[in-house]
């Protein structure tokens, strides 16, 4: 079983020098396959691309090989299309998804790759240590439940081996299954709700999304790059455009989409009486590409074997 290690990166120059000696540490041992880490790169200003190359080029590892791809167009940025260019030069079979202020424990891989021997497994989820606001959280398993017209999506117990997604900063995906699917939805761009998509997406196309907390990452969310570098008004308004996109894009079930239709007056009311311009802004984005959002839905749904109340139920 070939292993790609796709780290996206966008100015995370001091980033990828911590955390990329940790990710090397952790694969080196593999011994069931061939072992690439690939660095796409959007647009970095900062020097994050002479640091990918010293890595390249100093590489002591016989048994991993370092790649790279750049992207110097701003128009072709984001997260989804960044992590999909990484996966487009892959050659693993199992792609594993790690951010670039993510660092893997030494014995992570073992029970993340165990999971792939039942084919109809698509991603298994790690356990993040996440740092947060001086505390240590555990995360990485998700629950759903349809609220209000919307997808609800919250953290989960982590006991448990079923998830509602698998986290693109922290997780295994087949690569066959990905790229039937499409891979990440450039639609969510520059970020958020891409990895949710794909895992429901998956799920309604008859595939398994799995957990193992005995795969264990630290996550330094404090450090990640959205936070660093967008202020928190836009990431409230790509966050509500997203979830727009996720509900006209995914759900066919007609009582839902009937429930998004009915709560609508109240979300609208909801945000100009308490000022959520975020809310609003979200709404307008989504209507301005409706017709790219109606051709991704006719790509997705014709993998769709099992009903958005199926899903929802298994993961709620």
């Amino acid at each position: 079983m070939n292993l790609s290690i796709i780290i996206p990166n966008y100015n995370g120059e001091k980033l990828l020098q911590k955390n990329l000696p940790l990710v090397l540490e952790a694969v080196n041992t593999y011994k069931r396959g061939r072992v690439e880490i690939v660095i796409p790169d959007d647009p970095s200003t900062d020097n994050s691309r002479n640091v990918i190359k010293k890595f390249i080029e100093g590489n002591k590892y016989r048994n991993i090989t370092i790649l790279t791809i750049n992207n110097d167009r701003k128009k072709e940025a984001g997260f989804s299309k960044n992590v999909n260019r990484g996966v487009g030069i892959a050659t693993g079979d199992i792609l594993i998804l790690l951010n670039s202020d993510v660092y893997p424990n030494k014995d992570f891989l073992e029970p993340l790759l165990n999971g792939f021997e039942d084919e109809r497994v698509f991603a298994i989820g790690c356990l993040d240590e996440s740092h947060e606001n001086g505390k240590k959280v555990l995360r990485g398993r998700g629950t759903g439940s349809f609220k209000r017209g919307f997808l609800a999506h919250r953290a989960g117990e982590i006991d448990q081996k079923t998830t509602f997604w698998v986290s693109g900063g922290s997780g295994a995906f087949r690569r066959k299954i990905w790229e039937k699917l499409g891979g990440f939805d450039p639609l969510y761009d520059p970020f958020y709700w891409e990895d949710i998509d794909m895992s429901y997406r998956a799920q309604k196309s008859g595939y398994k999304v799995l957990f193992d907390s005995r795969s264990v990452v630290t996550h330094e969310h404090e450090k990640g790059t959205v936070k660093e570098m967008f202020d928190e008004q836009f990431v409230k308004k790509i966050s509500y455009r997203n979830q727009f996109i996720f509900v006209w894009k995914n759900i066919t079930d007609s009582k839902l989409l009937i429930e998004h239709v009915l709560w609508l007056p109240y979300h609208f009311l909801k945000a100009i009486l308490s000022g959520d311009w975020p809310f609003l802004k979200g709404f307008i984005l989504a209507i301005l590409i409706i017709d790219k959002i109606s051709k991704s839905r006719q790509s997705a749904e014709k993998f769709f074997i099992i009903s958005d109340l199926e899903v929802i139920k298994i993961n709620g």
